[in-house]
């Protein structure tokens, strides 16, 4: 099953790095946002990756080309070719340039070809939780609707979900009430299709997920551990000190 990670947005609201790299690559620790994410897949077994880049997108795909050698021990022969003595993450990557002005609906339609028919995983590249991945599809498979969405608890500026029976049945985009938001950590079957447009306007968040509401085909996880969106410089540094005070609760690993 592949696991698609949105990853080109600009970070406007995070300057302080994003002048010079890709919100994803900014680091937590020695590891990037997106190297932590991936590693939340991965433990559970979800190890083919789809980037969808923009912003800046040729950064990731630098970081990922030279991170076997620049993050593990190795020799290097007479012939020039490093042997690492380190057996790195074994992770299958497929980078794909959806553009840096498109939004993340037009992003993932972009990628329908790569992505195939079969169901899948997709998440932000900026956010980070102890979600247990295999329950999240456990939850998914029994609800039997085209779309999951990972429901967080919270007062804050992302979309507000009403549930009922673990389905919902309304959603706001950019909310300041309380109540739970869109965490992420979406499950899709290839239905989703539909509901997006052949276009790089189109916004996952708005039309696409209001309609799958409207037809009663968006069911809600609720997560009640660990969250944490790095959506300023200052969640950033939050995150660092977390993972600095060895209380990185999004460390499954």
């Amino acid at each position: 099953m592949r696991v698609v990670i949105l990853c080109g947005g600009k970070g406007t609201r995070m300057r302080e790095i994003t002048e010079d790299i890709p919100k994803p690559l900014a680091m937590i620790g020695d590891k990037p946002i997106l190297w932590h994410i991936m590693k939340i897949y991965a433990h559970y077994g979800f190890d083919d990756f789809i980037l969808l880049l923009g912003y800046k997108g040729d950064k990731i795909k630098e970081y990922f080309m030279d991170y076997p050698w620049k993050s593990h021990n190795f020799v290097l022969g007479r012939d020039g070719i490093p042997q690492l003595l380190e057996e790195p993450e074994r992770w299958k990557i497929t980078f794909i340039d959806t553009g840096a002005d498109t939004m993340t609906g037009g992003r993932i339609q972009q990628a329908r070809q790569y992505i195939g028919e079969e169901t899948f995983l997709l998440t932000y590249g900026d956010g980070l939780a102890n979600i247990d991945i295999k329950k999240l599809l456990e939850f998914h498979k029994q609800k039997g609707r085209i779309a999951t969405v990972t429901g967080v608890s919270r007062k804050s500026q992302y979309g507000t979900l009403v549930v009922k029976d673990n389905l919902a049945v309304s959603f706001q985009e950019k909310s300041q009430i309380e109540g739970i938001i869109n965490g992420g950590f979406f499950v899709f079957n290839k239905e989703i299709f539909d509901y997006l447009k052949d276009d790089p306007g189109c916004i996952l968040e708005q039309e696409p997920m209001m309609n799958l509401v409207k037809d009663q085909q968006l069911a809600v996880y609720c997560h009640e551990g660990f969250w944490i969106a790095m959506d300023t410089y200052k969640d950033i540094l939050y995150a660092n000190e977390i993972w600095k005070n060895g209380n990185s609760l999004w460390k499954v690993w």
